[in-house]
Order: C-alpha cells, then sequence, then structure tokens
C-alpha cells in the first residue's frame, strides 16, 4: 500500500504496468526491511509518468521507513528526482550534486568536484571544453582557494605565471 499497489496483490507480471511491475519489485525488496536498496536503471524501460510514480514510491519509502536508496543510471534527468547525485567518470567518482529547497520554496542545486584521498579531482567536462583545457592546467595556491587556468594562459587574472617546475612542467 506504502508503494501504491496494493491492488497489484492477486495479479500476475503480465497483468500489471511496466511501473506497477517495478513498484511490486520496490515492495519485494523492502519486505524483509533493509537499511538500504540498489536500484539498476530503475526507470529505464518506463514512460515519464510511470517513471515519476516510481521515483514517488522510493521517496515514500525513504521518507516513511527510513531506507537509503542508491540507483545507477545513465538518464541525466533522474538527478532531478534525488536529493544527493555522484558522477561516475572514467570508473572514479568525479562529482556530487546536492539539492535542497531554499528559503522561497525553490530547489537550489549545488555541483562540487570530489577530491580523492591522493588528491586527485576531475573538473566537470563541459567547464573543460568550454576553456580548452586538454592536457595540463595551470595551478596557482591563493590564500583561500586553488586557480586552475588553460595551460597556454598567461597565469592567471594578473598575468602572473603559477605553478612550480620547469618549462617542461616537471
Amino acid at each position: 500500500d506504502l508503494l501504491g499497489v496494493g491492488y497489484c496483490a492477486g495479479r500476475r507480471p503480465a497483468e500489471m504496468s511496466g511501473g506497477e511491475q517495478q513498484r511490486v519489485a520496490i515492495a519485494v525488496a523492502l519486505a524483509n526491511s533493509p537499511q538500504v536498496v540498489l536500484a539498476d536503471e530503475p526507470t529505464g524501460e518506463l514512460d515519464s509518468e510511470s517513471s515519476e510514480e516510481v521515483f514517488a514510491a522510493l521517496r515514500g519509502a525513504n521518507r516513511e521507513l527510513g531506507v537509503t536508496t542508491v540507483i545507477v543510471t545513465h538518464d541525466v534527468l533522474v538527478s532531478g528526482q534525488v536529493d544527493r547525485t555522484v558522477g561516475i567518470r572514467d570508473g572514479r567518482t568525479s562529482s556530487e550534486t546536492l539539492r535542497r529547497a531554499s528559503s522561497d520554496g525553490l530547489v537550489v542545486a549545488e555541483e562540487y568536484a570530489v577530491l580523492d584521498r591522493v588528491g586527485r579531482l576531475q573538473l566537470p567536462r563541459d567547464f573543460t571544453s568550454e576553456l580548452n583545457m586538454e592536457r595540463r592546467v595551470r595551478l596557482r595556491l591563493e590564500s583561500d582557494h586553488i586557480g586552475v587556468w588553460p595551460e597556454e594562459a598567461a597565469g592567471g587574472p594578473d598575468g602572473e605565471t603559477g605553478g612550480k617546475g620547469d618549462e617542461d612542467g616537471d
């Protein structure tokens, strides 16, 4: 009933829509009161209306049962349905987007680059493409941030060269 498919109790899968089948599958996954549910492309074969019903069911399970849901998907539209999105690129965690409601009721999304334990981070592809950043970037340590510029740039905003090493970048 929590997932809105209690009426399907006597039906066989062939007698249910794709969205109903997915919500019943989620109900089965919740039957043993797990702390975490893993969902691989839960809306991959569904239309937008059925997808919204599935996400509403997952949000309801989170809210009512305290179940954390981890969704794996290639569908960028899914990110608008969740509070936190972790992006993976080239096999590494690359970004994290956190969504929250603002005081005026709008959803605010803030994207962060993820710094791994050895200090690596992946810059968003659209940022690097816009500035023609390819193989290397120039860095400069500021008092409260790290400046990043395309390799060809004459330096930071004041024209100074930054970074360490010789002309070969060693």
